[in-house]
């Protein structure tokens, strides 16, 4: 089939419109692509974290100064991420990738002189990175519709668990920035790693060009422009042919994601990753403070863990999209998420022995990052095409505002005298649990469905 209308072809007349059909070449391409692409996201993304101290040094920064920028940069991170999505559901899922991948190494590349402007211009440059946080729902609104139009019987089975080899890029990214600055800041220094950084990223965004749409986006653009030329009752018969919702076409851009079936998947899923942030802000992001602080643990050993747990997180992602296949995403991450918060407070409750530590807070770390193999692909199965980038982003953008409440939690509670014991309990251990709690009322969707939204 072609994309050509058949309109130019008096032959073909009676023949409704189709997008072009992509190869299994094309499809493995593209997997390949946002993989690495999502790796190198994430690679930077930890680099700042990594580095700031260092880069605060250089600068004369003190230690509330870069709490400070960091709060601004998540905050700021946030609203770029949010803001990629009705970009991406106007100009396509192609273009997202391009936008995401290329924008976030631009701003990796600026990254290396931007102190040198000020604090202002550090928290902006990295605000705006925040496109490489976004490229993981531009990721799974991309491959969720490629995978759903491809005929290979195999791939339709097993399109969660491929999808979490993807999402596997966290730990891969997060054990290569690790490793990485070790090796290359002795030698470089901390700009020279964010502009080694920015090369693979340069790279994949070019290669990133020679990817094709998504036939539903497609579909769902040649629809849009019919309605837009006035060809209403065309635009239907369109929608009525290959099987679609032509309602679900009508509504576009952020409103559109609080309307009718979508706003409870709006509500839900966004109060869910909120609240699951909280935990990743506490265990992932501060795990080294928390192991240390509540746990008889040196930081020496806190990085062993990490190292350790990060690897049992990749497991994680594969477990839980395999299962998602089989079971269902919204039960797998339901179930996940409550079993990740009542391990996180069996580890603060348990003796101070280093072997229950790492068992417990790899197993909690399995339950709590495993899931968004599942979850990510599920909010992309849970709307229409309109909005499917946008609702993402939207959902997506509620993980660094929970991050930052839990930051401002955690600081409450031990400024009024608390210890992180409380503070992990409550802002991590109990809201993870939570999360899990509110995603069964997420509507299920059949893990066979073509990824429009069709729930059942």
């Amino acid at each position: 089939m072609t994309t050509q209308d058949a309109s130019t072809h008096p032959s073909a007349e009676h023949a409704p419109w189709a997008p072009d059909r992509l190869s299994s070449k094309d499809i493995r391409f593209a997997t390949w692509i946002a993989f690495f692409a999502w790796v190198f996201a994430v690679y930077d993304f930890i680099l700042f974290g990594t580095l700031l101290p260092e880069i605060g040094r250089h600068f004369g920064w003190n230690e509330t100064e870069q709490a400070e920028i960091a709060t601004w940069v998540a905050l700021g991170g946030a609203v770029i991420a949010f803001a990629i999505g009705p970009v991406v559901d106007r100009l396509g899922r192609r273009s997202g990738i391009v936008i995401t991948v290329g924008g976030a190494a631009i701003c990796s590349l600026l990254t290396a002189i931007a102190g040198g402007w000020g604090k202002g211009a550090m928290i902006g440059i990295r605000s705006v990175a925040g496109l490489g946080y976004a490229e993981q729902t531009v990721n799974a609104t991309y491959l969720s519709e490629l995978y759903a139009s491809t005929d290979d019987p195999r791939l339709q089975r097993r399109k969660g668990f491929v999808y979490s080899l993807v999402q596997g890029g966290w730990p891969v990214g997060a054990l290569l920035a690790a490793a990485l600055t070790a090796v290359l800041m002795p030698i470089i220094g901390w700009q020279g790693s964010f502009i080694f950084a920015a090369l693979p990223s340069l790279v994949i965004a070019v290669l990133a060009m020679r990817l094709k749409e998504s036939p539903q986006f497609e579909l769902h653009r040649r629809i849009a422009g019919l309605r837009k030329e006035g060809g209403e009752s065309r635009a239907r018969a369109l929608a009525d042919a290959h099987g679609v919702d032509y309602e679900q076409h009508r509504g576009a851009g952020i409103a559109a994601a609080f309307r009718g079936p979508s706003l409870r998947a709006t509500l839900v899923l966004g109060g869910a990753f909120l609240l699951n942030w909280f935990a990743i802000q506490v265990f992932s992001v501060l795990g080294t403070t928390v192991i240390t602080q509540v746990h008889a643990v040196s930081f020496e050993n806190s990085l062993l863990i990490l190292v350790l747990s990060n690897l049992v997180g990749y497991f994680g992602y594969l477990t839980h999209g395999w299962l998602g296949d089989r079971y269902g995403r919204r039960n797998v991450i339901a179930v996940g998420w409550m079993l990740g918060g009542v391990v996180f407070t069996l580890m603060l409750q348990a003796p101070d022995d280093f072997t229950t530590i790492v068992a417990l807070y790899s197993l909690g770390l399995f339950f709590l990052i495993g899931p968004y193999a599942a979850a990510l692909f599920f909010i992309s199965e849970s709307f229409p095409t309109s909005i499917r980038a946008t609702a993402g982003a939207l959902i997506g953008a509620m993980g660094p505002v929970g991050a930052i409440l839990a930051g401002f939690g955690a600081t409450s509670v031990l400024s009024a005298g608390g210890s992180w014991h409380e503070a992990a309990l409550w802002f991590g251990a109990l809201p993870c649990l939570l999360s899990g709690i509110v995603m069964w009322a997420a509507r299920h969707v059949d893990p066979s469905s073509l990824g429009e939204g069709v729930s059942r």
